[in-house]
C-alpha cells in the first residue's frame, strides 16, 4: 500500500513539469522545456531514494547551468522529482576521512561557482521545494530568486550536528534574506521549521499545493506573484556594532549547550558573521576557508561517524512492523512513557497497572509530552486517543506485544508471566523492559520462552534513540526480527545484545556511577564529581544521572551487576541503602542527591575549576574497559555498534566518538596502562580486561 502511495505522488511531481526525456544527457537530472519556454531542471539523483549533492552531481548541474547560460529560457524550475523531498542536503560519504583543508576549500569553491552562476542568471529562477530541503539543498534553494513551498516542505541547516556551518554560501544568502538572528539561530540549533514558518520569516515567497504549483510558477515568470524583500531591519541587525553586540548574546547561549573546546562549529559561525557579515564576497570566501578547517577536525570527523552508525542502526531494523496493538504493563515512569511515545508513533496502546493512580499520572505526562512534539490540537487529542488506560488488562488479549515495564524483582516479573502467559493470543510476543536480570532467569517458568525477548528503553524515551534488542539461546529468530522492526517503526535504533547482567549499556554505565558513589564516600563535592564528566563532554554528570533514572533503580541494578561480577564493581554504599529506603529516590520524587524544582536539579556551584584530570580517567576509562569486556564476551559483536549504543542511550561524548573510538585515539596500550595504574592505586575493580591485549 504504500509504495503504490509513493508511486502516485511521484507521478503528481513528474506531471508537474514537461515530459521529461529519459534518453537526456544527464544522470541525476531531466532539463526540458515547457510549451511557455520555461526550463524544467528536475532532480533525480540516479541508484538513491534521496536527493544529495555529490561532485560529481554538481560537475553535472554546472553543465545544466551552462545550458541555461548559452540558450536562456523563459524562466527555470528547479524541482525534485523523488517523494522524500527536495534535497537532503551534501552527501556525506564524501565528508569522510577529510584531512587536507586546502581540497576541502577547493571543491567548496568549485561548487559553490556553480551555485553563484544560477544565482546570477537574469531570468527567473524558482525553487519548487516539498517534502525536506536541509543543508546543501537549502543553499541551493536560497540561490534561486523565488522559492515555493508545498505544504509538507521543511527546511533547516543541519550541519551543526556534524560538526559543521554551511559551506555553500548559505551563511550569507540566509542572514541577508531573513532576519540574522533568526537566521543564525537556526542554523546553530540545526533545527529545522516548516513551509508556514519559513514564509513567515521570509525564506519562502508562497506556500501552495501540489496541484496550484504549475500557475504559481506561471505568475513568477509574468511576474505576478509578488517576492519577499530583506526588511530595513535585516539590514540594521547585519551592521558591523550591532552583530557585535548579537555575537556576544549568542556565544553565551552556545555555551549553554556546547562548550567551545568540544563543539567548534558554532563559535566558528559566529565568528564568520561578526567578521563578515557586512561583506558578501568577503563572506563568502571566509565561510568556505573556515569549513574547510572543521571539517578535518577529531569533532567533526566523530560525529560524522556518528551519522554513519545512526544509519547502520537504522539498517538493523528492516522488515514489516507487525505490531498494530501494544500492551504495556506497569504505569511507573518507564512504563507509562513507552506507552506514551509507542502513542505518539501511530500504534495503539493499552496501558495496565494494579491502581488508577500511576495509569492516570502517566497519560497526565503523556498529555504535557505531547504538547510539546505535536504540532496541531487535533493531533493531540487523536494520539491521547490511542493511548488507553486498561485497569484490568483487558488488552493482553488482543496484543501483537506485550511489554512488561514492572519493579526489577525476578519473582514479581515472574509472577505477572504466569498471570498473563495463557491470556495472549497465538504469535503475539512477551518482552521485558528489565535493565539487569539475564532472561535465562527470566523465561524459567514460561511455557512458550521462546516468545520472550528483551525490550530494554532508556530514560527519558522520549529523547533517548536506543533500545537493546535482548535475546537468549532459545529466542525465535524471528520474535527477534519482529521485535527489531517494531523498534524501527517507532523511530527508534535497536541495538541487538547476548543476555547477561545488565546486557551493554547498564553494565557498562554501573561502574561509571558506583564510581561516583565511592568519591562521595571520599568527600569530594557531587557538583565536582558531575562537573569533571562534563568536562569529558557528557550531557550530565553521574550524580545528577543517577538521580534522573531513579537511585532505587540505580541500587538495584547495582546490586545486581555486583552479585555477578564481584570485585570488578565498586559495593553499593550504605548510606545509598538509607537514602532509598527513606524515599529520596531523585527527580522523580522531588529530592535525591540534589533537589529537584520543576524538572530540574539545583545544581548552585558547577565545580569546574576544582577538576583534576585523574577525577576524568577514575569516572571515563571503566565504560570503555566493560565495552572491550562486552566486544570480547559476545555480549555485542561489533565495535561501532557499541559506540553507536553508548552514544544513543546514555550521550556518551558523541564529539568522542563512543568509549571505543575514544580508546583507539587515545591509544589502547596507554588505557591499558592508566587502568592498571588506577587499580594499583585503588584496587582490583580498574583492572585493565584481557580484551585489551587484542583490542584494536
Amino acid at each position: 500500500m504504500k509504495s503504490k502511495v509513493l508511486d502516485a505522488l511521484k507521478d503528481r511531481v513528474l506531471e508537474l513539469g514537461p515530459t521529461p526525456d529519459a534518453s537526456g544527457p544527464y544522470r541525476n537530472f531531466k532539463l526540458t522545456r515547457d510549451s511557455d519556454g520555461v526550463a524544467w531542471v528536475l532532480f533525480d539523483r540516479a541508484d538513491s531514494s534521496a536527493n544529495t549533492l555529490s561532485s560529481d552531481v554538481m560537475e553535472e548541474f554546472g553543465a545544466i547551468v551552462t545550458a541555461l547560460e548559452n540558450h536562456p529560457p523563459a524562466g527555470v524550475v528547479l524541482r525534485s522529482a523523488k517523494t522524500s523531498g527536495f534535497i537532503a542536503g551534501a552527501d556525506v560519504n564524501e565528508f569522510r576521512g577529510a584531512a587536507d583543508p586546502g581540497e576541502v576549500e577547493t571543491t567548496l569553491r568549485r561548487a559553490d561557482g556553480i551555485i553563484g552562476r544560477l544565482e546570477a542568471l537574469k531570468i527567473p529562477t524558482v525553487a519548487v521545494i516539498h517534502g525536506f530541503c536541509l543543508g546543501g539543498g537549502l543553499e541551493v534553494a536560497l540561490a534561486c530568486r523565488t522559492r515555493i513551498a508545498i505544504d509538507n516542505a521543511r527546511f533547516g541547516f543541519p550541519e551543526v550536528m556534524l560538526g559543521l556551518h554551511p559551506g555553500l554560501g548559505g551563511t550569507v544568502r540566509f542572514t541577508r534574506l531573513v532576519n540574522p538572528m533568526q537566521a543564525m539561530t537556526l542554523m546553530l540549533t540545526g533545527k529545522t521549521i516548516d513551509a508556514r514558518k519559513a514564509k513567515s520569516l521570509g525564506l519562502v515567497d508562497a506556500v501552495t499545493q501540489e496541484r496550484h504549483v504549475r500557475n504559481a510558477v506561471k505568475d513568477v515568470v509574468a511576474g505576478r506573484l509578488k517576492r519577499g524583500r530583506p526588511s530595513v531591519l535585516n539590514q540594521l541587525l547585519n551592521l558591523g556594532p550591532v552583530r557585535g553586540f548579537l555575537a556576544k548574546r549568542m556565544r553565551q547561549e552556545a555555551a549553554k549547550a556546547a562548550p567551545q573546546e568540544h563543539y567548534p562549529a558554532p563559535y566558528a559561525l559566529i565568528d564568520l558573521w561578526e567578521r563578515h557579515g557586512g561583506s558578501k564576497t568577503a563572506m563568502l570566501a571566509a565561510e568556505k576557508r573556515s569549513f574547510a578547517e572543521l571539517m578535518v577536525t577529531s569533532t567533526a570527523q566523530n560525529l560524522i561517524r556518528v551519522f554513519f552508525l545512526r544509519e547502520e542502526m537504522k539498517k538493523l531494523a528492516a522488515g514489516d512492523n507487525v505490531v498494530k496493538h501494544l500492551h504495556v504493563i506497569g504505569a511507573g515512569a518507564m512504563g507509562g512513557d513507552i506507552a506514551a511515545w509507542c502513542a505518539h508513533q501511530n500504534i495503539r496502546v493499552t496501558l495496565a497497572d494494579m491502581k488508577p493512580e500511576p495509569i492516570a499520572a502517566a497519560i497526565r505526562r503523556a498529555a504535557d509530552l505531547y504538547s510539546k512534539i505535536v504540532r496541531k490540537r487535533t493531533g493531540i487529542r487523536d494520539t491521547l486517543d490511542r493511548l488507553i488506560p486498561d485497569l484490568v488488562g483487558e488488552g493482553v488479549r488482543h496484543a501483537d506485544l506485550i511489554i512488561e515495564a514492572v519493579s526489577e524483582k525476578l519473582e514479581l516479573k515472574q509472577k505477572v508471566y504466569a498471570a498473563i502467559e495463557p491470556r495472549m493470543k497465538p504469535g503475539a510476543i512477551l518482552a521485558t523492559n528489565t535493565s539487569s536480570i539475564p532472561l535465562q532467569e527470566l523465561r524459567t517458568t514460561l511455557q512458550r520462552p521462546e516468545r520472550l525477548v528483551g525490550l530494554h528503553f532508556f530514560n527519558p524515551v522520549s529523547r533517548l534513540q536506543l533500545v537493546e534488542v535482548v535475546s537468549h539461546e532459545t529466542a525465535d529468530p524471528q520474535v527477534l526480527k519482529q521485535a527489531m522492526a517494531f523498534v524501527g517503526a517507532i523511530d527508534r535504533l535497536p541495538l541487538p545484545v547476548q543476555s547477561s547482567s545488565g546486557f551493554l549499556v547498564n553494565r557498562a554505565l554501573t561502574p561509571y556511577m558506583l564510581e561516583a558513589m565511592v568519591m562521595l564516600d571520599e568527600k569530594i563535592d557531587k557538583t565536582v564529581i558531575d562537573a569533571a564528566a562534563e568536562k569529558f563532554g557528557m550531557p550530565v554528570g553521574p550524580i545528577e544521572l543517577a538521580d534522573q533514572v531513579g537511585l532505587d533503580i540505580c541500587l538495584a541494578v547495582g546490586d545486581e551487576l555486583r552479585a555477578k561480577f564481584g570485585e570488578a564493581l565498586p559495593q553499593p554504599p550504605d548510606w545509598l541503602r538509607e537514602k532509598v529506603a527513606k524515599g529520596e529516590l531523585g527527580r522523580k520524587t522531588g529530592q535525591g542527591f540534589y533537589t529537584w524544582r520543576g524538572g530540574k536539579a539545583e545544581k548552585g556551584d558547577a565545580g569546574n575549576s576544582r577538576v583534576q584530570p585523574e577525577l576524568i580517567d577514575r569516572l571515563m576509562l571503566p565504560i570503555s574497559n566493560v565495552c572491550v569486556a562486552c566486544l570480547r564476551e559476545g555480549i555485542v559483536d561489533d565495535p561501532d555498534l557499541v559506540d553507536g549504543a553508548m552514544i544513543f542511550g546514555t550521550g556518551y561524548a558523541p564529539f568522542r566518538g563512543g568509549p571505543l573510538k575514544y580508546a583507539r585515539t587515545r591509544g589502547p596500550e596507554n588505557v591499558a596502562a592508566n587502568l592498571r595504574e588506577l587499580a594499583a592505586k585503588y584496587g582490583a575493580r580498574f583492572a585493565p580486561d584481557p580484551g585489551w591485549d587484542t583490542f584494536k
